[in-house]
């Protein structure tokens, strides 16, 4: 037998970021048959395939809330028979919890969920692992979101890709709202992740599986979907709002709707 580097044993073991958007907004407005249950139980499914190609596969969950986010599963904590209990009882405490801070501001519409701040907690995990150790599992955030994008995140969100970028980390989305999310196209895009938008949800199982559950390594011998077109609008720092067209500040790049005299992010 041939032995296995260290090199090529680290190329096939994966560190899976999933960002599960629980926003009860979105879930409540759609009109679809397709449910947050339903959603759930094929991502479950999606999960269990992850740790199976792989025993030394690692997968973490962040639920994105409205107002909050936070870890609900760690697949290297805790026993493996545990895993669906686990997830769904930290899962329940989380949406009770998001639901009681929703009720104190009134929301026009679905509204848009924390993706900044579960990027974010996605990255810093992620450091962790860079530190850990030179032999670590190869890591990517996976995005499954459905909620409208929030203007007000656009400086927030793109920090964080730019920061996957410089760590090597690609952002993958499967977007399950009605609507594309400029936002995670530009994700995908700069950091080489994976962009996909099903056309039939009740097949979502079957689009992770054979879209999102290949390991880098693997990536480079498949022809993976490619995003037709990427929306590259920026939001102006002003009135968070999505432009064609606008001023940018030549000291510290902000961008404005409206030409200012100051910059008011710099001076």
């Amino acid at each position: 037998m041939t032995p296995v580097s260290s090199k090529q044993y680290a190329d096939d073991v994966s560190l899976l970021m999933v960002l599960i958007d629980t926003n009860p907004l979105f879930w409540s407005s759609t009109t679809t048959p397709f449910s947050f249950s339903k959603f759930l139980s094929q991502v479950l499914s999606f999960l269990n395939s992850i740790l199976l190609l792989n025993q030394l596969n690692q997968v973490v969950v962040i639920a994105t809330g409205f107002n909050s986010c936070d870890y609900i599963y760690d697949s290297s904590l805790g026993h493996a028979n545990q895993r669906a209990e686990a997830l769904l009882q930290k899962l329940e405490e989380f949406v009770i919890k998001d639901e009681e801070l929703n009720k104190e501001d009134s929301v026009d519409g679905i509204g848009s969920s924390l993706l900044s701040g579960s990027l974010s907690m996605a990255l810093c995990y992620i450091q962790r692992v860079f530190r850990s150790g030179s032999l670590h599992p190869q890591p990517r955030i996976l995005c499954l979101h459905g909620s409208q994008d929030g203007p007000g995140q656009y400086v927030a969100i793109m920090n964080s890709i730019f920061s996957a970028q410089r760590s090597m980390v690609p952002i993958d989305s499967c977007v399950i709202g009605s609507q594309h999310s400029a936002f995670l196209q530009q994700a995908s895009y700069i950091t080489g992740g994976v962009y996909l938008k099903p056309q039939q949800l009740d097949g979502m199982f079957q689009y992770l599986t054979t879209v999102f559950a290949t390991d880098l390594h693997s990536r480079s011998f498949l022809q993976l979907p490619k995003p037709v077109g990427v929306d590259f609008r920026a939001s102006c720092f002003c009135h968070k709002n999505t432009i064609d067209m606008g001023y940018i500040c030549s000291v510290c790049l902000s961008i404005f709707c409206k030409h200012h005299k100051k910059c008011s992010t710099c001076g």
